[in-house]
């Protein structure tokens, strides 16, 4: 994505669970079909569930305000394999930017098995039905959830700091909230590490710290996640 990175800082997320149909599903589901199944003849363990997309959002007085419909797994992934095609929506998502007692960030390499295979991101998931709480879009919830699954670090184990850092790319807009372990950097990777070698099928491979600009794998982040380490360290 060659678009600019824009950068808010926020103290509150009011998203909301707002269902419609999305016309590009329902007007290209053999095009769907077929991109899914030959998705899924490389990558067999992908699953085809519900998940959630925004339609709406903006930005005013320090509150994040946005939108969310639900639409499958295939259409969202065709939906940006094919460019995102369509009136305009957007893959707003959470992650956990997880840092050790001293700073220091910690990110997860993607599994073979994963559509992001080889990737290194903070944990975060795609939002999906179990987020919805009423008629809210539990993003903080999110965070926590899909921190203990990637990682075995359960709410318990990290502290939450006040506000969250939106990042704007595009149709992408990732959401970061920061959790800090008491942990010193080297034994929470150690400790997620276990995690990781006895689970039978887990979602990250390893660990990787980022303490300094120069601990930045570029080559296999995507921009905004770079945009939000050099934000966060000072850059």
């Amino acid at each position: 994505m060659s678009e600019a990175i824009a950068i808010h800082d926020v103290h509150t997320l009011d998203t909301r669970f707002e269902p419609r149909s999305w016309p590009f599903a329902e007007e290209n589901r053999d095009r769907i079909a077929a991109h899914w199944a030959s998705v899924v003849e490389n990558k067999p363990a992908l699953f085809n569930g519900r998940v959630l997309l925004l339609h709406r959002w903006s930005i005013a007085d320090g509150v994040f305000s946005g939108g969310y419909l639900m639409t499958d797994y295939a259409s969202f992934l065709a939906w940006r394999d094919f460019g995102h095609p369509g009136a305009e929506r957007w893959n707003g998502f959470a992650m956990a930017a997880l840092t050790s007692a001293e700073g220091h960030f910690l990110l997860g390499e993607m599994a073979d098995h994963t559509a992001n295979a080889g990737a290194i991101y903070f944990a975060a998931g795609t939002p999906d039905p179990s987020d919805v709480v009423g008629d809210r879009v539990d993003l903080a919830g999110s965070v926590l959830r899909e921190l203990e699954e990637e990682t075995g670090l359960g709410p318990a184990e990290v502290s939450v700091e006040p506000g969250w850092t939106i990042l704007v790319h595009g149709p992408r807009i990732a959401m970061m909230q920061r959790l800090r372990s008491p942990l010193p950097g080297a034994a929470l990777q150690a400790r997620i590490e276990r995690f990781l070698a006895a689970e039978p099928n887990p979602e990250l491979t390893r660990m990787h710290v980022v303490a300094r600009l120069e601990d930045i794998q570029r080559a296999r982040m995507p921009a905004f996640q770079i945009a939000y380490l050099e934000h966060a360290l000072g850059h």
